[in-house]
């Protein structure tokens, strides 16, 4: 039987055939990551990493994976906005590094956006499935900021120095398979198709020989750079973007953003801004 707990707005699904699923739940707003998101996101993956099962499967409801930080939640905080963007920083780092340290395969699927912080929390899998139209963009520079959620330490390994200073520094936008041809994913699917090859995935490399992909797994992790290396620059990442949403450039730029596309602030804060398709 799959039961299913709840840390909205993230839930774990726990599969029969020991998948465990991790589930951003908050489509209405893109899953953007605000402090009560990211706090879940990270309890979430606390008690995933406890009991992981065989296989895990992070994926979101909704049209889009993760479209990032909640411009609606920094903007207009003032002096408290570098402590509120670094407590939501510290939040999803920390989720990023227990998911990077699971011992069993980890899956990932996205569709939709995965802009900013939700890039990072795209590359953590060791297997990413993207739909064709998936639309992958940093966009932290676009509003003053740098990037957080391990981006900066992901993407040169995944797809060079030179490729990842152009997504980056100027926010090109890469589609799923854009993405496949570049070496961020996996392999991109048709959209109808993700969630049941997502799914499959999991399902197949929990039903494998665990020993000998927890010893592979942790054979791939060693050579990539191991788990350490990830937290110091996790470290540095939140500290950069807190000290940069402190300022005033970023502040002027999120405010700028917001106005020019006059989002009314009617959901407490919770309304995503960085959906590549509205960064210019």
């Amino acid at each position: 039987m799959t039961l299913s707990e709840s840390t909205e707005p993230v839930r774990i699904v726990r599969h029969p055939d020991h998948v465990v699923e991790l589930r951003l739940a908050d489509p209405a707003h893109g899953n953007a990551l605000n402090l009560r998101t990211a706090e879940g996101l990270r309890d979430a993956a606390r008690q995933v990493a406890a009991d992981p099962g065989r296989a895990v499967l992070l994926r979101a409801d909704g049209g889009s994976f993760c479209v990032g930080g909640d411009l609606h939640a920094f903007a207009g905080l003032g002096a408290a906005t570098g402590p509120y963007v670094r407590a939501v920083a510290d939040a999803a780092h920390t989720a990023i590094q227990a998911l990077y340290d699971l011992p069993v395969p980890l899956v990932t699927a996205v569709r939709g956006a995965a802009a900013g912080g939700g890039v990072g929390l795209a590359l953590v899998g060791d297997i990413v499935l993207a739909a064709r139209s998936a639309r992958f963009r940093l966009a932290y520079t676009a509003i003053g900021l740098s990037p957080d959620c391990g981006a900066s330490w992901f993407l040169p390994r995944l797809v060079g120095p030179r490729r990842a200073a152009e997504l980056i520094l100027t926010n090109r936008t890469l589609t799923g398979d854009d993405a496949e041809r570049w070496g961020l994913v996996s392999r991109s699917v048709d959209d109808g198709q993700l969630d049941d090859t997502a799914l499959g995935t999991a399902s197949a490399l929990a039903a494998g020989a665990g020993d000998a992909l927890r010893a592979a797994k942790s054979l791939l992790r060693s050579g990539a750079g191991d788990g350490a290396g990830l937290r110091q620059r996790l470290a540095q990442e939140a500290e950069s973007i807190a000290t940069l949403a402190d300022g005033p450039q970023a502040q002027e730029l999120m405010a700028a953003f917001l106005a020019a596309r006059g989002r009314p602030k009617t959901d407490g804060g919770r309304t995503a801004a960085l959906a590549p398709e509205s960064v210019s």
